[in-house]
C-alpha cells in the first residue's frame, strides 16, 4: 500500500457523531497502509514526518479533499441499460430493464456489474450497497403482485456479480435476493448460505458485508418477511427492502408493512429503500423499532415515484442514507446531482429552506449512508484509522468564483467536471473520469458488443 501525503487541501472530514462538517481551510492528511494515519490544519508537523518517506506527495493547491461518496442503494449491473422506460413508472420501467437482463448469462452480468462499479468510482462513489440481479428473473407486476414462478438461474449468476464489484475495486455490501417462491425452505436457505459464503471469502476491506435484498413488497408468499428475518438472524446479515416506492397499488404496499413489523424486522439491521408512500403510523413504528431508510431523490424523480418525507423522518430519529439507485433509472451516477435533487425536492415540498441544507445532505450521502449500512467504522468520513477513500475536487476547474461558504459551495456548485481524482485506500483509481483499472477497457468493449447483440437476438428494450 502506498504512503500518501496530501497537502494544501480544503479538507471536509465529516466526522461521525456530530453535525459539524469538520472543514479545514488549509489542511493535510497522511495515508499509510491504506488508512488515514493523521490529519490536521496548516503544514504537517516535521515530527510526524521523521523517518517517513511518502510514495506520493499530493499537493492539491486548494482543491477540496472529501470522503468518497457512499451510495446506500445501488444496482450496479444496470450500467449498460440507461435511457430505458422513460415514459414509465417503476413497474413498467422494470419490465423494460429487467425484462432484458433475464436473457443475460453469468459472464454478461459480471461485465455489466464491473462496468457499473467502475462508473461509480469514476464519479467519486467509493462504497456502494449493491443489489444484485436475483436468481429468479423478473416477472411483470399485475395489480401490484407477482406470480412467483419465474425460472431460477444458476448460483453462479449471483457469485459473478460479487466478483465484478470486487474486481472493480469498489467497496461494497453485497445484497442478495432470497427468491422465497423458488424451492423448499431448506433449498432457499442453502442457496442464500452459498452466496453469503462466497461474499465473505473475499477481502473484507472491499466486501464489507452481505445483506438481504428484501422482496416482500412484490412477493406473493405471505411468509416472505418471516423467512427474511430468520435469515438475518441465522447468518448475521442486514436487510434492505424496496418498499413503498411506486405510486401503483399503494394500499397493498402499505398493508405489507405489517408483515415486516409482525415478523420482528424493525431493528437497526433493517433498512427501507425509497419509503415514499408511507403513513404517519408507518413512520412512527419505523422510528420506534430503530429501522432506517435509504433515500434516492434522483431516481424518485426520474420514475415519478414521489417525494419521501425525509425531514420528518429525521426529526423522529430515523437514520437516513442516500443512494444513487442505478444508472438505468438515473442515467448518470452523479452524487452532486443527487444531493441537489434532494435539496430541491424537499424545499419545494415544504416551502422551507431549512428542511434540507447542503451540510445535511452531504452527511446523508457519506457518513449517513455508512451508518445505516453498518460500516461507518471503516468508511464515510476522513478520520484517523478509517480506510483512506477520498476525492479531489477542484473549484477552479471550472472556476466557480470565491468560496464564501466552502462546504455549501462543495454541495451546490461542484459537479463531475470539478472531480479530478478518486482514491481508494490511498490508491488512485480514477483521474479525470478515466479508470486506472486494467479491466476497464475490456468492460467497456464487452457491454458495447454483447448487449446490442442480445438486443438483436431477443428484442430491443423499450
Amino acid at each position: 500500500m502506498p504512503t500518501v501525503l496530501v497537502t494544501h487541501a480544503r479538507l471536509i472530514t465529516l466526522p461521525a457523531g456530530t453535525d459539524d462538517p469538520g472543514y479545514i481551510e488549509n489542511g493535510w492528511m497522511l495515508v499509510d497502509a491504506g488508512r488515514i494515519a493523521a490529519l490536521g490544519a496548516g503544514e504537517p508537523p516535521q515530527t510526524l514526518l521523521e523517518g517517513v518517506v511518502p510514495d506520493e506527495v499530493l499537493d492539491v493547491q486548494g482543491a477540496f479533499v472529501a470522503p468518497g461518496f457512499v451510495s446506500s442503494h445501488s444496482h450496479l449491473f444496470t450500467s449498460g441499460l440507461r435511457g430505458l422506460g422513460v415514459d414509465e413508472t417503476l413497474y413498467g420501467w422494470c419490465d423494460s430493464m429487467l425484462g432484458f437482463t433475464r436473457h443475460m448469462s453469468a459472464e454478461d452480468i459480471y461485465w455489466s456489474t464491473l462496468h457499473g462499479a467502475l462508473d461509480f468510482l469514476a464519479n467519486g462513489v467509493t462504497t456502494a450497497y449493491n443489489f444484485t440481479d436475483p436468481l429468479q428473473s423478473w416477472e411483470s407486476m399485475v395489480d401490484g403482485k407477482r406470480v412467483g414462478d419465474a425460472p431460477l438461474r444458476e448460483l453462479d449468476y449471483h457469485l459473478r456479480q460479487a466478483d465484478g464489484c470486487f474486481d472493480a475495486g469498489i467497496r461494497f455490501v453485497d445484497s442478495i435476493g432470497m427468491d422465497v417462491t423458488a424451492g423448499s425452505d431448506d433449498e432457499i436457505f442453502d442457496r442464500f448460505a452459498a452466496s453469503v459464503a462466497h461474499t465473505r471469502s473475499l477481502d473484507p476491506d472491499f466486501a464489507l458485508g452481505a445483506s438481504i435484498m428484501g422482496q416482500v413488497q412484490w412477493s406473493p408468499r405471505p411468509e416472505a418477511a418471516e423467512l427474511e428475518v430468520a435469515a438475518m438472524r441465522r447468518f448475521g446479515v442486514t436487510n434492505q427492502a424496496h418498499f413503498l416506492e411506486s405510486p401503483e397499488a399503494v394500499p397493498l404496499q402499505q398493508a405489507k408493512f405489517a408483515l415486516y413489523r409482525d415478523a420482528g424486522a424493525l431493528g437497526p439491521d433493517m433498512m427501507f429503500g425509497h419509503f415514499i408512500q408511507t403513513t404517519p403510523e408507518i413512520i412512527e413504528q419505523t422510528a420506534a423499532g430503530g429501522a432506517s431508510m435509504s433515500w434516492q431523490p434522483a431516481s424518485n424523480g426520474r420514475l415519478a415515484s414521489g417525494v419521501a418525507l425525509v425531514p420528518e423522518m429525521l426529526e423522529l430519529g430515523i437514520r437516513v442514507g442516500m443512494g444513487l439507485d442505478d444508472q438505468a433509472c438515473t442515467d448518470i451516477s452523479d452524487p452532486w446531482g443527487n444531493m441537489r435533487a434532494g435539496i430541491f425536492m424537499q424545499r419545494a415540498r415544504t416551502k422551507d429552506p431549512l428542511s434540507m441544507t447542503p451540510e445535511r445532505v452531504l452527511r446523508l450521502h457519506t457518513i449517513g449512508g455508512a451508518e445505516i449500512l453498518g460500516v461507518a467504522d471503516r468508511v464515510g468520513s476522513l478520520e484517523v484509522g478509517k480506510l483512506a477513500d477520498f476525492v479531489v475536487v477542484d473549484p477552479r476547474t471550472p472556476d466557480v468564483g470565491p468560496l464564501w461558504h466552502p462546504v455549501r459551495s462543495y454541495v451546490l456548485s461542484m459537479s463531475l467536471r470539478n472531480l479530478k481524482k478518486v482514491y481508494v485506500g490511498g490508491r488512485l483509481v480514477s483521474e479525470n473520469g478515466v479508470s486506472t483499472n486494467p479491466l476497464a477497457a475490456e468492460a467497456s468493449a464487452r457491454i458495447h458488443a454483447d448487449l446490442p447483440a442480445q438486443a438483436a437476438r431477443f428484442g430491443h428494450p423499450r
